[in-house]
This record gives structure tokens, C-alpha cells and sequence, in this order.
């Protein structure tokens, strides 16, 4: 056994300090969330909850169950997520392995046109006025479609396959009477399963907390996913505080459904992480590969 010495004991414990108090900044909101969570309104509307859920109370899980509205918008963005990373992996993959083939024609110029979507766009009101002509405003497939694919995962996907998947292995496929489809999914996608992981986490994540194309393209209520509802219920929190304070309003009703929105508000965000951290142990191990998949060997 190598012995430490004073400068490597040193140099441990910073890295040691450091590392806890970052982790402690990161998990503290964590901490407080799910405790307020848990406690009485009155002591969360008041600041009296710091660390440890203080009167234990879960009325507004209740509340948060029994409310039409949270609960169409939590079923409505578990079909967004899984039906939109559905599609993202099915396009992504497939683009991106015809993309990495050199006997593609014209490769290159469709690889130009789509990193040029990455600089510049058309703007929101074009697209808008696209998606209204394609009668896709107030549908389910609105959410899905217009994010069928990311350029930026589509480049990790081609370079992936460029890199990590021998040429020799598709050329031996190909002389044993594979087709092109064969090859990719009897061959290539088995080897892929890092590129699939971490292409789920990133699709899934972002259809998870998506809120801003459902403002745009959805009025009708029973398609608006979670966040947008629990955006609209962080507002109207925000804008009955500031009537209390302006005395537009008096009474005390308006101060406990205040009190108690502050509450389900907590109950809101422990409800819309848990389908997350539930799915995160089960690609973890690939995530910390996600950084490399896009990288150029040498």
C-alpha cells in the first residue's frame, strides 16, 4: 500500500469539504421540498419549515389526487413522454444510422441543412402558422411531432455509429445476405444499448418537463400536460400574494387557499419528480457515457 502523503491528505480532505458542501447545496432544496410537502400549510406559508416536516399532514396529497386537473394533466404527460421518446428514438437512431453510412447519397448536404437548423430558424410565428395548416393545433400528436428529433442528439447518434460500431461487423453482414434494415436491427441497435439509454434519459427528461409548446399550441384542458398546470398554479399562487399585499383583497379565506396552494404547490413537484427519479436508477449506468458517445476517437 502506497502511503499518503501530507500534500495528498490535504488535497483529499478539501476535495472531501468541497464535494459535501456542494452536495448539500444540491440536496437541500431537495429536502425542503419533500418536507414542505408534508407539513402544515400554516407553518410552510410562514417559513417555520427548514429541514424536517413540521405537523405532519398530507392534506394536500389529497388534494392534490382529488384535483381533475392534476390528475388529466400527470396521465397527459406520461403518454407525451412515452409516446414522444417512442418516436424521438425511433426517428433519431434511424436518421442517424443512415446518416453514418458512406454509401449514403447526398449525406453530407443533408447533414449541412440539418446543423443549420441549429443556428437558425423560421421563428414562432411561422411555425405556428405551419402546425395550424397541418391541423395539428389541440391534437395529441401536436407535443410529439414538432420534436420528433433533436439535432443535437441526431449528431451523437450519427458519431456514435461512425465510431463505436465496427464497419467490419456490417461489411460481414452484408456479405452473409443481410439487408441494410437486417443489419441495423439485428446487429447494430444490440450494440447500441448506451447510445439507447442515454438518448431515453435525454428524450424523456425533456417531453417530462416540456410546458412551453403546450402554452402555444393547446387550449383545450384536458391535453395540457403536468407542468403547464403546475406553472399556471405557481402564478396564480404569485398573483393572489401580491392582491393580499396591495389590499385589493381582504379576508381570511383568501389567506388559507393561498396558505393552502403554497402547499399543493410543494405536493405538486413531489408528484411530478417521482416518475423521474422512479426511472433514473435504470439507465444511471449509462448516463455517465452520454459524454462520450458523441466523441472522436483517436
Amino acid at each position: 500500500m502506497i502511503k499518503s502523503t501530507l500534500g495528498d491528505r490535504i488535497f483529499n480532505a478539501i476535495n472531501l469539504t468541497l464535494i459535501t458542501i456542494l452536495m448539500l447545496v444540491v440536496l437541500y432544496p431537495l429536502i425542503l421540498i419533500v418536507s414542505s410537502s408534508f407539513s402544515d400549510a400554516n407553518l410552510v406559508s410562514t417559513g417555520q419549515v427548514w429541514l424536517l416536516p413540521k405537523g405532519f399532514h398530507i392534506d394536500g396529497y389529497k388534494r392534490v389526487f382529488s384535483d381533475p386537473d392534476i390528475m388529466i394533466g400527470y396521465r397527459n404527460s406520461i403518454f407525451y413522454t412515452t409516446a414522444g421518446t417512442a418516436v424521438n428514438l425511433a426517428v433519431t437512431l434511424l436518421a442517424g444510422y443512415a446518416l453514418s453510412r458512406r454509401d449514403l447519397v447526398g449525406r453530407n448536404v443533408l447533414m449541412f441543412m440539418m446543423l443549420f437548423t441549429m443556428y437558425f430558424g423560421g421563428g414562432m410565428i411561422p411555425t405556428y402558422i405551419i402546425v395550424r395548416n397541418l391541423n395539428l393545433l389541440n391534437t395529441w400528436w401536436v407535443l410529439i411531432v414538432t420534436s420528433a428529433i433533436s439535432t443535437y442528439n441526431l449528431i451523437i447518434c450519427r458519431t456514435f455509429f461512425i465510431n463505436g460500431v465496427p464497419r467490419e461487423l456490417e461489411e460481414a453482414a452484408e456479405i452473409d445476405g443481410c439487408s441494410q434494415a437486417r443489419t441495423f436491427f439485428t446487429i447494430v441497435l444490440p450494440l447500441s444499448k448506451a447510445l439507447i439509454g442515454v438518448m431515453t434519459l435525454y428524450y424523456g427528461v425533456g417531453h417530462w418537463n416540456s410546458w412551453f409548446s403546450a402554452m402555444i399550441y393547446l387550449t383545450d384542458r384536458s391535453k395540457v400536460p403536468l407542468q403547464l398546470i403546475l406553472r399556471e398554479l405557481l402564478i396564480e399562487n404569485q398573483t393572489a400574494a401580491q392582491m393580499i399585499e396591495v389590499d385589493a383583497y381582504g379576508g381570511d379565506s383568501l389567506i388559507d387557499k393561498i396558505k393552502l396552494a403554497e402547499l399543493i404547490k410543494y405536493c405538486v413537484i413531489v408528484v411530478a419528480s417521482v416518475p423521474v427519479m422512479v426511472v433514473y436508477p435504470f439507465i444511471q449506468k449509462y448516463f455517465d457515457k452520454g459524454v462520450m458517445l458523441g466523441s472522436i476517437k483517436g
